[in-house]
């Protein structure tokens, strides 16, 4: 049983991670679809 807990705390943080990392690479993506835009507007 201690096993499974190990194996289903790591599974529940690798998760948490890759949500953060994936909430990072939006952040960073609307702000590369902001900068387009802008470039639009002005040209």
């Amino acid at each position: 049983m201690r096993k499974r807990i190990g194996i289903q705390e790591l599974i529940s943080k690798n998760k948490s991670e890759i949500l953060k990392d994936n909430s990072a690479l939006e952040k960073i993506e609307t702000k590369i679809e902001k900068k387009h835009d802008v470039k639009k507007a002005t040209v």
